[in-house]
């Protein structure tokens, strides 16, 4: 399965924050907002890696990730020209994703929890068909909105709905076979003149081949794409990290524990921060194992 990073857009609703920078690079409590949706596509084994974003800012995040090399994975860049819709990754991305079937994640979106893991495990492993998730949240008209019926089977999503059919979200986070790069390739512009990813989701529930699993309580989910998400998430994270002792979408400790790299590297790594809290943690956790 190969992986792709959405980190386009031009960030307006947190202005000006956002008037020089991606908001993808801005920091989320101790580290840059990029960290975390691509710690989700490491911890789901993915070693490909493409990261979309706009001209302005490819070379910033070329000077952040690099090749990838260093976490023992491959990371490439593509310039989305305008912010067309979330559904052109796949179009822009078709190349990268050849034959194979794909996880999309969103620049903004960041993901944690104990049963994290487990459903992005399973959800790799998909060959057909596609998997969304569903989260509830108190103001769900601001996102895409999945209804289901009384055993949960998706009955419909609607995208930004003035009344919402059910109050359960559908996350930055998709995965899908091989076909999504066709099925993308024949989304029509919606009102708001972008390619929606909710008519990829929907041609898929009419195929019969669209699964929502609504995420359990044992996962969070945290929207960063105002000022006030993005306060609330730092202090999650904070809260956690300090509370537990443990990092959050720390990508040089996700690659040692996935194997990607080698004891000695994960200590080169650490040693390059020794400096910080961030490196320290490293360091750490090599002498303990």
């Amino acid at each position: 399965m190969k992986g792709i990073i959405l980190a386009g857009g031009k960030g307006t609703r947190l202005y000006p924050m956002t008037k020089v920078i991606s908001k993808q690079l801005l920091p989320i409590y101790d580290k840059p907002m990029i960290y975390y949706p691509l710690s989700v596509l490491m911890l789901a084994g993915i070693k490909e890696i493409l990261l979309i974003t706009s001209p302005s800012d490819i070379h910033q995040y070329r000077a952040l990730l690099g090749t990838g090399e260093e976490l023992g994975i491959s990371i490439e860049y593509v310039i989305q020209q305008y912010p067309n819709g979330i559904a052109e990754s796949f179009i822009l991305g078709e190349d990268f994703i050849g034959n194979e079937s794909v996880c999309l994640i969103l620049g903004d979106n960041i993901f944690f929890g104990q049963d994290l893991v487990r459903e992005l495990q399973k959800s790799s492993e998909i060959i057909e068909g596609a998997k969304i998730f569903g989260y509830p949240v108190k103001d769900p008209s601001s996102f895409g909105v999945v209804e289901f019926d009384s055993e949960y089977n998706v009955v419909s999503i609607e995208e930004k709905p003035l009344i919402p059919k059910s109050n359960y979200a559908v996350p930055g986070l998709y995965f899908y076979d091989n076909e999504v790069i066709k099925i993308a390739k024949s989304v029509r512009k919606s009102e708001r003149g972008e390619l929606e990813i909710t008519s990829i989701n929907n041609r898929y529930l009419e195929l019969g081949k669209l699964v929502v699993v609504p995420l359990s309580r044992g996962i969070a989910w945290l929207d960063t794409g105002t000022p006030e998400g993005m306060l609330k998430a730092a202090e999650y994270v904070e809260t956690i990290q300090s509370r537990q002792g443990l990092y959050i979408a720390c990508l040089e400790e996700i690659a040692w524990r996935k194997k990607f790299i080698s004891d000695e590297l994960f200590r080169n790594l650490g040693q390059k921060l020794a400096m910080t809290d961030y490196g320290k943690y490293i360091l750490t956790l090599l002498n303990e194992s």
